[in-house]
C-alpha cells in the first residue's frame, strides 16, 4: 500500500528553486528549477523515477502545480502579511509625535514659567535705587550759567515745613495711607516730592506723569514699573486672541496685579511697603473713563493701605480729584499745600541771591517783590533768578492779567448772539472776580505780619449762587484763574491774579460793561424762548378769525384778527 502524501511546496523565488511533487513517501526536496528532471527506470514494477539533470518532472500519480497556483498563493500570503509593517509605521510616527509633543509641551511650560519669574524680576528692579526720574529732573533743571556750582543744585534753596511729612511717606516709614497732595500750580508739591526720593536714591520708589489718554496712562504706567503687558511674549503666537487684544483699564489692573506680587515677596525681605507716585493726576478728564481709571486706583489704594503692601502717593492741582476721591474714601490722607508764608519767602529771596549773586537786597525790594507775587515758589524762584526782580515781578503781574482777560473778557451789549455761551462762561467768571474784589474790600485786614497777603475767598457753594452755575468753577480751576482748596473755599489762583482782578474792577465804566453784558445775555435768552407768529395775507380787508373750544365743543372764547389802515395811509389816500 502506498501513502500518498501532498507535500507543502517552498517558494524560494529569491534563489529561483521551483517546488515538484514526489510520488515515493519520501522528504520534500528543494532543486534549483531546470537543473534536474525526474525519469522512470522500469525496475521493481513501479512508478520509480530518476532525477536527471535539466529536466524537472513529477511521476504521473504526483500532482505538479502550475504558476497561476503558485502567484495566487503568494498574493494571499501577502495580503494576509501586509497589516503588519503598516501598523508598525502607524506606531512609530505615533510615538514620534508624542515624543515631540511632549518635548515641545514641556518647553514650552518652562518658558512660560521662566517669562513669568522674569517679569516680576524687572518689576522689581524698577523700584531699586536709581529711578530715571530723577535723572531727568536734574537734566530738566536750568539755572543761569553763572550760578554753576560745583556739586551743588539751587533748586532746594529753602525747605518747605511739609518737607519732613513727605519724607516719611516715600521712604515708607508713614505707612497705612494713601495719600492725596492738593495745591495750586507752582506751590512746590512735585519737587518736595523728587527731593524725598534724593534722600534714599528713589530705593523703592516709582513715579511717572498721568495722562488724559489711558493709552499713553498704561504705557507711562509700565514704563514706570518696567512691565510689558505681555507684548513681548512668544506664546502669545499659538493664542487666538492676541495679547492687546483688550482695553487700557485692564492692562492697568494687570500691571497691579503684578505689583502686588512684587510687594509682597519685598515685604518678606526688606518689611517696608513700595510707594507708587502718580504725579499730574488732574490731566485725567472729568468724564466716564477718566473717573473709571481713578475709581480703580483708589480701589487698589484702599486695599493696599490696608495690607501696607504699597502706599499710592497722588499728586494734583485741581478740586475734583479731592471731590471724586471723597465719596469712597476711607484711609486717604490729604496733604494740602500753599504758597510761602512772609517770612519763609523774604528769607529764601534773601538767601538765594547772597549766595549766587552775593548782593544783600534791601528789606524793601523783598517786601515789593512779595507785595506784587506773593509767596508763590515758582514766581519767586523767576524773580530770585532774574537781575532785576521788580521787573520780573511785574511781567508775571501783566502775563496772569493777560491769561485772564483772553479767557474770560465779556464783550458788553453789542455782542452778537452766536458767542452767547462763551459769554456766559465769560461773564461768570467776571461775576466772582468782581465779588472777590468787594469782599477784599470789605474784609477788616489783607495783609498779617506772619502769614503775609490774606486773599478773600468765598465757600464753593456760595461761588456757585453768585455765578447762577454750578459747572463752571472747575474749569475755571483747571485753567488756573480760581482755585479751589480743600476746604472747599474758593479764592484767586494767586496774589499776581487777585491783583489783575482787582486791577480790572477798578477800571472806568466796567460795572456798566459788565451790567450791559449781562443784559443783552439775558436778552438773546428771552428771544430764544419767546414763540412769534405772523399772520400773513391780512391785505385787502383779510380778517382772521380764532375761537377756543372745551372738551365738549362748545365754543368758549372767540377773537377775530383784522388789519387797521395806519393813519398816515389815510391821509394819502385823502
Amino acid at each position: 500500500m502506498r501513502i500518498r502524501r501532498h507535500l507543502r511546496s517552498v517558494e524560494r523565488r529569491s534563489l529561483g528553486f521551483a517546488p515538484i511533487r514526489v510520488g515515493n513517501p519520501c522528504l520534500p526536496f528543494l532543486y534549483p528549477a531546470g537543473l534536474f528532471k525526474w525519469q522512470s527506470t522500469g525496475v521493481g514494477g513501479g512508478n520509480d523515477y530518476q532525477l536527471q539533470p535539466g529536466q524537472a518532472q513529477a511521476g504521473p500519480n504526483s500532482q505538479q502545480w502550475g504558476p497561476e497556483q503558485d502567484e495566487s498563493k503568494a498574493n494571499e500570503r501577502r495580503e494576509k502579511g501586509s497589516w503588519r509593517p503598516t501598523l508598525f509605521k502607524m506606531f512609530e510616527n505615533a510615538a514620534t509625535t508624542f515624543a515631540s509633543l511632549t518635548v515641545l509641551g514641556f518647553a514650552g511650560y518652562g518658558y512660560h514659567r521662566y517669562y513669568k519669574y522674569l517679569t516680576l524680576e524687572k518689576i522689581e528692579h524698577a523700584f531699586k535705587p536709581g529711578d530715571p526720574v530723577l535723572e531727568l529732573a536734574a537734566l530738566s533743571k536750568q539755572f543761569p550759567s553763572n550760578l554753576a556750582v560745583q556739586g551743588e543744585h539751587p533748586d532746594h534753596w529753602f525747605l518747605r515745613d511739609e518737607q519732613q511729612k513727605i519724607n516719611d511717606i516715600v521712604s515708607g516709614n508713614d505707612r497705612g495711607h494713601y495719600y492725596l497732595l492738593i495745591g495750586e500750580k507752582g506751590t512746590g508739591k512735585s519737587s518736595m516730592l523728587l527731593n524725598a526720593m534724593r534722600q534714599n536714591d528713589g530705593e523703592g520708589v516709582s513715579m511717572f506723569e498721568a495722562h488724559a489718554d489711558l493709552e499713553i496712562f498704561r504705557i507711562r504706567l509700565g514704563k514706570a514699573l518696567d512691565f510689558e503687558y505681555h507684548e513681548d511674549y512668544i506664546g502669545s503666537l499659538f493664542s487666538i486672541r492676541g495679547p492687546r487684544d483688550t482695553t487700557a483699564l485692564l492692562d492697568i489692573e494687570r500691571a497691579f496685579n503684578k505689583l502686588e506680587k512684587v510687594a509682597l515677596r519685598r515685604r518678606k525681605k526688606v518689611g517696608r511697603p513700595l510707594v507708587l507716585i502718580i504725579n499730574s493726576v488732574h490731566f485725567l478728564r472729568d468724564d466716564e473713563d477718566g473717573q473709571d481709571v481713578l475709581e480703580l486706583i483708589q480701589q487698589r489704594a484702599e486695599q493696599w493701605a490696608a495690607s501696607r503692601l504699597v502706599t499710592i502717593v497722588l499728586n494734583s492741582d485741581d478740586y475734583w480729584v479731592y471731590e471724586r476721591l471723597k465719596q469712597n474714601a476711607s484711609r486717604m490722607e490729604v496733604l494740602p499745600v500753599y504758597d510761602f508764608p512772609r517770612d519763609h519767602a523774604l528769607a529764601a529771596l534773601r538767601a538765594y541771591r547772597r549766595k549766587y549773586f552775593g548782593d544783600e537786597p534791601p528789606e524793601e525790594i523783598l517786601q515789593r517783590v512779595y507785595d506784587r507775587i506773593g509767596g508763590r515758589l515758582t514766581f519767586l524762584s523767576r524773580a530770585a533768578k532774574s537781575p532785576d526782580m521788580l521787573a520780573m515781578c511785574d511781567f508775571i503781574c501783566r502775563t496772569e492779567k493777560t491769561w485772564f482777560l483772553n479767557q474770560c473778557w465779556i464783550l458788553g451789549e453789542e455782542m452778537d448772539d452766536d458767542v452767547m455761551d462763551q459769554q456766559k462762561y465769560a461773564s461768570a467768571a467776571m461775576v466772582l472776580a468782581k465779588a472777590l474784589v468787594d469782599k477784599e474790600k470789605e474784609m477788616e485786614g489783607t495783609y498779617d505780619p506772619e502769614k503775609g497777603r490774606i486773599l478773600p475767598e468765598i465757600p464753593l457753594h456760595e461761588a456757585r449762587q453768585i455765578m447762577t452755575r454750578a459747572d463752571f468753577i472747575q474749569k475755571y480751576d483747571h485753567i488756573n484763574i480760581f482755585t479751589i482748596d480743600s476746604r472747599a473755599m474758593v479764592r484767586a489762583d494767586s496774589v499776581a491774579m487777585q491783583n489783575a482782578f482787582r486791577e480790572i474792577c477798578q477800571q472806568d465804566g466796567f460795572d456798566e460793561h459788565l451790567e450791559a453784558t449781562l443784559e443783552r445775555i439775558s436778552a438773546i435768552e428771552s428771544l430764544g424762548r419767546t414763540r412769534e407768529l405772523v399772520a400773513k395775507d391780512l391785505v385787502g380787508n383779510g380778517i382772521y378769525s380764532v375761537t377756543t373750544r372745551n372738551a365738549k365743543g362748545n365754543v368758549e372764547r372767540s377773537a377775530v384778527f383784522e388789519v387797521i389802515p395806519r393813519p398816515e395811509d389815510t391821509e394819502e389816500k385823502g
